[in-house]
C-alpha cells in the first residue's frame, strides 16, 4: 500500500497533522515519512527523545533540529541494546523531527530533510511540507510513536515498522494559530513501513516509506 500525501483538506478533515512521519501523517500510503508493520517493543521507558546511545556507532554529527514549543514527538520503546538497531531508530526518530520542523518552518527545501530521506522517500517528504505550505497550514500538539521493530537484513540496508498515535496532533492554520481538533477514532493510530539504506557517511536514511490508518497492529 503506497501511501500518497494527502491534499490537506483531506488532511484537515482525517486529523493528519503528522505523517509523513515521509511525510509523517497521512492516510494510505506513500512515499513520506511512512513506516512498516512491527513487532513490540517490549518495556523500555518512554522518552521525548531516544537513547542517542546509537549515535555512537560513528562520528558523524546530526543535525540539531529544534521543534517549537506547541509540536511533541514521544518515542516509546526506541531502544533495543542493539548498536545497530539503535543507530536505525535513533536516525528514523531524527528524520520524523526533520519533517515536522519543515513543515513547522513551512519549507520544502529544509536541508535536513536530504540528511535523513533518500530518493522517492525525500521527493514524498517534500512534497507533502509543500502541501501544508501551499495550504497556509502548519502542525501542532503530541505525537506518539510505538512498538518500533527493526531488521537489520544486510550491511548497509534495513527496515523498520512502527505504529503512531496522532489523536492528539492537529493541522493548525498559520494566520490565526486555530488548530482544527477532530474525535479520536481507529484513523488516529497509523502503522509505518519503512526501508532504511546507511548512507556513505553513516546515515541510517528513509529510502521507502508506507504507512496505513486504522491498521489493528496498532489500535488499542
Amino acid at each position: 500500500m503506497k501511501r500518497r500525501p494527502l491534499p490537506v483538506a483531506a488532511a484537515l478533515a482525517a486529523t493528519a497533522a503528522l505523517l509523513l512521519t515521509a511525510c509523517g501523517g497521512g492516510d494510505d500510503s506513500s512515499n513520506d515519512s511512512d513506516k512498516i508493520a512491527g513487532a513490540d517493543a517490549g518495556d523500555t521507558p518512554t522518552s521525548a527523545s531516544p537513547s542517542a546511545s546509537a549515535s555512537a556507532t560513528n562520528s558523524l554529527e546530526r543535525p540539531k533540529v529544534t521543534l517549537p514549543g506547541d509540536v511533541t514527538n514521544v518515542f516509546e520503546g526506541w531502544t533495543t541494546g542493539d548498536a545497530t538497531k539503535d543507530a536505525v531508530l535513533t536516525d528514523t526518530s531524527g528524520r520524523i523531527d526533520a519533517l515536522d520542523y519543515a513543515i513547522t518552518q513551512s519549507d520544502a527545501d529544509e536541508p535536513v530533510l536530504g540528511f535523513y530521506y533518500k530518493g522517492d522517500a525525500l521527493v514524498g517528504a517534500s512534497q507533502w511540507v509543500k502541501e501544508f505550505e501551499d495550504a497556509k497550514k502548519s502542525m501542532t500538539g503530541k505525537t506518539r510513536y510505538f512498538k518500533p521493530s527493526v531488521d537489520v537484513y544486510a550491511k548497509d540496508k534495513a527496515t523498520l515498522t512502527y505504529c503512531s498515535f496522532e489523536g492528539e496532533a492537529y493541522v493548525k492554520d498559520r494566520a490565526t494559530g486555530k488548530a482544527d481538533k477532530t474525535p479520536v477514532t481507529d484513523k488516529s493510530y497509523l502503522l509505518y513501513s519503512t526501508r532504511l539504506e546507511m548512507s556513505d557517511k553513516g546515515v541510517w536514511q528513509t529510502a521507502v516509506l508506507n504507512s496505513e490508518r486504522g491498521n489493528s497492529a496498532c489500535t488499542p
